[in-house]
C-alpha cells in the first residue's frame, strides 16, 4: 500500500501531465474559475492622485500664515480641476482629481464656510495638515505592467473587481474538466423510485456530482451499472468517451461481485496504484487511459466522499491549473479522547469549536464507512498520524474544515 502523500503525489503528476486547454471569458462570467493567464495593470492604479474625503484642497504652507481662505471653484469625480492659486483653497469631493499645486485635503468637518470663505480648525501648528493627508496617489495600489492577478488563481468576487479595474472585459481561464462518475451495484436505485427489497437509493453520485461541480468541473452522472460483467463493460467503456476524468464509486475490492478493476484494465485503462495506506479509503484505485484519469473510490458513502475531497478535489484543482490544489491543515485541541490502531492515517469526522482564540475539535462518535450521518454532522476531518495508539484530551491535532475540503 502506498502512502497516502505518495499516493497523491503520483495522481497529481499525471494532471500535471495533462494540462487543460484555455478559454476565453467575459469577466462577468469568470468566478470560480482558474487564471490560464496573468492579468498585467495597463496602467497605474489609480490613475491619478485624488482625494480620499469630502473637503477642502489646500497649499500646507498657506495655512501656516492664515486660518481662513478664499475658495476658488470645486474638483467634481469626473473631471479635471484647474490648478489651485497660492493663498487660496478648492472645494473637492471624495474620488475627484487633486488639482494641481494642491499638496493636502482638509475634511470638510474641520472647516466653517461662509460665503466663498473658508476657515480651517488651525489653533497652532500641531493641527495644521501635513502634506498628503487625505490623498490617494497615483499608482499606489499597482503600478502600471505590474502582475494584478497571477496565472493559476482561483477567481473570486474581489478578483472580478481588479479585472474590471485593470479594464479587462475578458480573461483567459482554464476549460472546466468533464467528470464522469459512474456508480456500480446491484442494490442501487435511483433516490424517488419505488423501493425494491434489498435496494437502497444510491447517494454517492449525487454527492460526488455536487463536489466536482463546487470544484469548477463539468460533472454528469451515468446510468447505475448493475454488478454484471457485460453491463459494467458496457458501461466503463461508454463513461470513458469524451471524459476528462471518470469517477467510479464501489466494485473496487476484491470480492466476487467487484467488478470494476477487471472491467477498467479490459477497457484499456493503466492502473497506477489500487491500495493506499489510510482510513477510510483503502481500496482506492488511480489509472488513466490516453488524456483520461481514472479515479476509483470505494462504495460506503463516507469512504467515497474523504477519498473523493483528499484524492478527487486536488486532482481537479491540477486539472484546472490552480496554484492551491491540497487542502491546508491547521492545529487544533483534541476535546475528546481517541483509539487507534497503528499502520494507517486515519481521517475522523469531527466538529469544530471555538474558545476565545482556541480552536478546538470533537471527533464524531459515530465513524462507520457506510454513515451518512455523520458526513452530514461534521465540519471537518481529523487527521490522526498513522503511528497513532490513542490521543488524549488535549493533544494537537491537524483538522481540515470542510469548506476546504469541498465537502
Amino acid at each position: 500500500m502506498l502512502k497516502l502523500d505518495d499516493a497523491r503525489e503520483r495522481l497529481l503528476t499525471i494532471a500535471r501531465e495533462r494540462p487543460l486547454g484555455g478559454e476565453r471569458i467575459s469577466v462577468d462570467g469568470a468566478l470560480g474559475r482558474v487564471l490560464a493567464e496573468d492579468v498585467i495593470s495597463p496602467r497605474d492604479i489609480p490613475a491619478f492622485d485624488h482625494s480620499m474625503m469630502d473637503g477642502y484642497a489646500v497649499r500646507v504652507a498657506d495655512l501656516a500664515r492664515r486660518a481662513t481662505l478664499p475658495v476658488v471653484g470645486e474638483a467634481k469625480t469626473g473631471e479635471l480641476p484647474a490648478p489651485l492659486a497660492a493663498g487660496t483653497t478648492m472645494r473637492i469631493f471624495t474620488g475627484a482629481a487633486i488639482p494641481d499645486g494642491a499638496d493636502a485635503v482638509v475634511m470638510q468637518e474641520d472647516v466653517s464656510r461662509d460665503g466663498d470663505q473658508a476657515s480651517f480648525l488651525v489653533v497652532d501648528a500641531a493641527m495644521r495638515p501635513r502634506i498628503g493627508i487625505f490623498i490617494r496617489r497615483r499608482g499606489e495600489d499597482l503600478a502600471e505592467g505590474r502582475v494584478a492577478l497571477a496565472r493559476g488563481t482561483r477567481i473570486r468576487p474581489s478578483h472580478v473587481a481588479l479585472a474590471a479595474t485593470c479594464d479587462r472585459a475578458w480573461v483567459t481561464v482554464t476549460r472546466r474538466p468533464v467528470v464522469t462518475i459512474l456508480a456500480t451495484g446491484d442494490e442501487l436505485r435511483a433516490p424517488g423510485t419505488p423501493p425494491i427489497p434489498g435496494s437502497i437509493p444510491e447517494s454517492n453520485a449525487l454527492a460526488i456530482h455536487a463536489m466536482a461541480t463546487g470544484a469548477g468541473a463539468t460533472a454528469r452522472i451515468a446510468p447505475i451499472a448493475l454488478d454484471l460483467r457485460d453491463e459494467t463493460q458496457a458501461a466503463i467503456e461508454e463513461a470513458l468517451r469524451s471524459t476528462d476524468v471518470l469517477v467510479t464509486i464501489g466494485g473496487a475490492s476484491v470480492g466476487d461481485h467487484d467488478l470494476v478493476r477487471p472491467c477498467l484494465e479490459a477497457a484499456g485503462v493503466v492502473l497506477d496504484f489500487w491500495k493506499v495506506a489510510m482510513k477510510p479509503g483503502k481500496p482506492l484505485m488511480v489509472g488513466r487511459k490516453g488524456d483520461t484519469v481514472v479515479l476509483g473510490l470505494p462504495g460506503n458513502p463516507a469512504s467515497a466522499m474523504v477519498t473523493f475531497a483528499l484524492f478527487g478535489i486536488p486532482l481537479l484543482r491540477a486539472l484546472q491549473g490552480d496554484r492551491q490544489t491540497i487542502a491546508q491543515a491547521v492545529p487544533a485541541r483534541l476535546l475528546a479522547p481517541i483509539r487507534h490502531t497503528p499502520g494507517r492515517v486515519e481521517f475522523a469526522r469531527a466538529t469544530l469549536s471555538r474558545d476565545g482564540a482556541v480552536l478546538g475539535v470533537t471527533p464524531l462518535a459515530n465513524q462507520a464507512s457506510g454513515a451518512v450521518t455523520s458526513m452530514a454532522a461534521a465540519d471537518a476531518l481529523l487527521c490522526i498520524p498513522e503511528e497513532a495508539g490513542a490521543l488524549e484530551v488535549g493533544a494537537t491535532v491537524d483538522v481540515t474544515p470542510f469548506s476546504e475540503l469541498g465537502l
